[in-house]
């Protein structure tokens, strides 16, 4: 009985195991599959993982082989095969995240046991100076000095080889110590928390001299390549605008030393840019591990042109580099170190925290060199799949011509042909000319438009306070008819098309105010995105009326993530050919925004909270000095710089007139930037500036109970659902609303303040846009007598219902509405009219 019941258990593992290669006959035994037969299987499996059961059957009168399988083992061996094949990719990820989750915790234990060598050299300290305090509790300064002081190094000579090898020798062994020692005092990263699905463990120097970062990370890349892709700092690190190798020889086990000259960028225009000597020295430890590291050189060491070196402030880069360590399954752990001093003291006081954070320096050097590495790696092993057939190295590129040429405009480096308009100095906007400079492609530069008179740049400065720079550049982003007039943007796309250029009489053109984005890639975490931009646009031109004026911009946003802490915002665009070659010219404008880490929270702000200000008024460099005493309370709110520079090219005879025109323009976006930002500003509004209300600040929330509370109060009826009218849900629900519900001012030229989304889309708007409506603009002739009849009621009972009429969009499209009933909206505390409150019901496009 035993040896039946065995059989019968084996019988149901083998049918359970589902074998693609043998199918079940009438008498319950398996027969295989014939190689012939698994081998036309497979062939159709790979065309058709699930083929219907018509294919099947074709299948079985195509292929005389398979004529003795029943069309239901047919369907059975393809749902075993999809089976396996879920089975087999699941079985790799998992080995993928088993491997990643070994190296990381390889790198923990590390983490662990520098940790503990830290706690275990402070608690020597703390022993040592307690025993000092006992012993000799009345010591000398002299003894003291020779307790805190640091035995200075011997100078060497940086000019023979000897001497820079011994340079090189404690370059490599600081930078280890760095790396994976305890020489500087790590604290990981805010906001970036290691795990299977992170990038690697980053971490910031706390307490130390100058400023650090660190991050380690596992990556499926040989060494050498690895540190064939971080030596190319200009490829991944936009800030670098350039890396000159002046002199290379060979040192032991197979290493070099290189002396470097590098120039890198200054992010804002109130801030002059850096550049670094360097010495850069490659080996192999005796472990199989390669190191790259780099240290700063005592003395000038100008570069090629001193000239050009005097636009830049020598900053100074302490032991710093990159340990790349082969993995047993394949890959390298890299351990990578960045130490700099970009001394503050040479910039503006309000900009010093930026040059004094060490979060500032790992978002944009030491994170970006690991997630380009990441990049290359996931590139290379075709992971990433890009839109239009684009290869990946061709939109890198895309996007580091557009960093570089929103870079060079803001800084304007006069080696490059830039000079600087007659301003005496009270401009808000900066205006550059570069008469040398043409549109050149990369691959192609005799494809330039060489009968342009040159480039004008407009830039400008100011700081930002309680906006969130992530929130600001989507909105940026999204809503691009808030800010920009896309008949400029027709003018800077006309010169890519030579004989099309002219100003100002172009082909009179009218743009819907409609954009369409159309993604190309984005690199592994999302944190920055390339895109095209279409905005759609027709002739008024009788003879061109179906010619389409659309025009394309090329265009990257980054640092969309508002828990990346230090993170840079940016939006750079420039327009370009709808053929959208890969040599096409750019002419990149943008903005960017830089967060103030503040290293004091308690620094008192003397700055005005909640607007946007100019900085060029107030600019003083020099020792740092105590801020007059300020409002206390204002030491918590966030800063930020906003830099913005938009790009012309014009013709040598309107130079003045497009100067004129770009003044104007930049003027009209900062103006626009401002409204935005007052009107995203998450708190500290008060609520008698409607217009700059937003969902879901506390304004808003109580904006929409007094609606509520006045509709009950002057109708006897509740607006909302009584359950749904407590507590943090009015605004929700109000918002949420199917009639459309808008507030406007009691002025003598009534301006709407606030709307729920119903309302938004009844006139086509949006919050930001919402206060240059007037009341009058959105009812046609009947609408408004109607309501200036019903006005005196409306104020004297405090309600009044309008018939059924028809209003206006802002894009002049007809609305419906079967009734509207008007209320005045009162402030509960002393009873007054705050505004009038319109609800358009059963609303509807004509």
């Amino acid at each position: 009985m035993a040896m039946v019941i065995q059989q019968q258990q084996q019988q149901q593992r083998e049918s359970s195991s589902g074998s693609i290669n043998k199918h079940q006959l009438d008498n319950g035994k398996y027969v295989r599959y014939t190689a012939e037969q698994v081998e036309a299987l497979e062939r159709v499996y790979s065309e058709c993982p699930k083929p219907s059961s018509l294919r099947r059957q074709q299948l079985i009168r195509e292929c005389p082989i398979l004529s003795n399988i029943e069309p239901k083992q047919i369907k059975v061996w393809f749902q075993n095969r999809r089976c396996r094949e879920k089975q087999r990719k699941e079985a790799s990820r998992l080995q993928t995240v088993n491997r990643k989750l070994t190296a990381m915790n390889k790198l923990l234990m590390e983490e662990n046991d520098r940790l503990q060598k830290q706690v275990s050299q402070l608690v020597c300290e703390n022993g040592y100076m307690k025993q000092q305090l006992r012993t000799a509790p009345a010591t000398t300064d002299a003894s003291c000095d020779s307790v805190v002081t640091t035995p200075q190094h011997s100078l060497r000579d940086a000019n023979n080889p000897a001497g820079l090898l011994s340079i090189a020798e404690e370059t490599l062994a600081e930078f280890l110590s760095k790396a994976t020692g305890t020489a500087v005092d790590w604290v990981q990263m805010p906001g970036m928390k290691p795990g299977p699905d992170s990038v690697g463990i980053f971490a910031i120097s706390q307490s130390c001299s100058g400023v650090a970062a660190r991050a380690c990370g596992l990556v499926s890349l040989e060494p050498t390549k690895i540190a064939e892709i971080l030596k190319d700092r200009p490829s991944w690190f936009r800030d670098c605008r350039s890396l000159e190798v002046f002199t290379m020889f060979p040192a032991g086990n197979a290493g070099t030393i290189e002396l470097l000259y590098t120039q890198a960028y200054a992010p804002t225009t109130l801030a002059p840019a850096r550049d670094f000597w360097t010495l850069r020295y490659t080996t192999t430890l005796d472990n199989g591990s390669l190191v790259v590291c780099e240290r700063s050189l005592s003395g000038s060491g100008a570069g090629p042109n001193p000239a050009s070196a005097a636009q830049f402030v020598r900053a100074e880069m302490l032991p710093s580099g990159c340990l790349i360590r082969p993995c047993d399954g394949g890959g390298s752990i890299i351990h990578i170190v960045d130490h700099l001093n970009l001394e503050a003291w040479s910039v503006p006081e309000v900009l010093r925290p930026l040059y004094e954070s060490s979060k500032v320096v790992a978002q944009r050097m030491t994170i970006a060199a690991l997630r380009y590495v990441r990049q290359i790696a996931q590139e290379t092993s075709g992971e990433v799949v890009y839109g239009l057939g684009r290869q990946p190295a061709v939109l890198r590129t895309f996007s580091q011509r557009l960093s570089r040429g929103f870079n060079d405009a803001v800084n304007g480096f006069n080696d490059d042909g830039w000079s600087l308009m007659t301003c005496d100095g009270a401009e808000d906007v900066i205006i550059a000319v570069n008469s040398t400079k043409s549109l050149s492609t990369t691959s192609n530069p005799t494809n330039s438009l060489a009968f342009l008179g040159g480039i004008l740049c407009a830039k400008a400065s100011m700081l930002l306070q309680n906006v969130p720079p992530a929130l600001l550049v989507r909105f940026l982003r999204e809503h691009r008819s808030e800010w920009a007039d896309f008949n400029v943007d027709a003018y800077s796309a006309a010169s890519l098309k030579a004989g099309s250029y002219a100003y100002p009489g172009m082909r009179p053109t009218r743009f819907t105010g409609s954009q369409i984005i159309m993604p190309l890639g984005h690199t592994i975490e999302h944190e920055e995105l390339l895109e095209v931009i279409r905005l759609e646009g027709h002739s008024l031109a009788q003879e061109d009326a179906f010619v389409s004026r659309d025009i394309h911009l090329l265009q990257i946003c980054s640092g969309v993530d508002e828990n990346a802490v230090g993170a840079c915002s940016e939006l750079v665009f420039a327009p370009i050919d709808e053929m959208f070659p890969d040599d096409g010219p750019l002419l990149p404008s943008g903005f960017r925004i830089i967060p103030l880490d503040s290293k004091t929270p308690d620094t008192p702000d003397t700055l005005t909270a909640h607007r946007t200000l100019d900085l060029t008024s107030s600019l003083e460099v020099g020792p740092a000095t105590n801020p007059a005493a300020g409002d206390s309370s204002s030491c918590h709110h966030t800063r930020s710089v906003l830099t913005i520079a938009f790009q012309f090219p014009f013709e040598s005879n309107l130079q003045d007139n497009v100067a004129t025109m770009a003044r104007q323009y930049v003027r009209s976006v900062i103006s626009s930037v401002q409204r935005v930002a007052m009107a995203i500003c998450p708190s500290g509004l008060s609520p008698t500036l409607g217009p700059k209300l937003s969902p879901g600040s506390p304004e808003a929330l109580t904006l929409a109970h007094w609606i509520c509370q006045s509709y009950s109060y002057h109708l006897g009826a509740e607006l909302l659902r009584s359950d749904s009218v407590g507590g943090d849900s009015v605004l929700k629900n109000l918002w949420q609303h199917s009639d459309a519900i808008l507030c406007c001012s009691l002025k003598s030229m009534p301006v709407f303040i606030f709307a729920n989304q119903a309302g938004l889309d009844m006139l086509e708007t949006t919050l930001v846009a919402l206060q240059d409506i007037t009341l009058d603009k959105i009812f046609d002739e009947s609408g408004r007598k109607a309501l200036c009849a019903d006005f005196a009621k409306l104020m004297q009972q405090g309600f009044t219902y309008l018939p059924a009429g028809i209003c206006m969009s802002t894009m002049g499209r007809h609305v419906s509405y079967e009734q509207a009933v008007a209320w005045k909206v009162l402030a509960p505390e002393d009873n007054t009219v705050h505004c009038l409150a319109f609800s358009f019901i059963n609303w509807s496009f004509v």
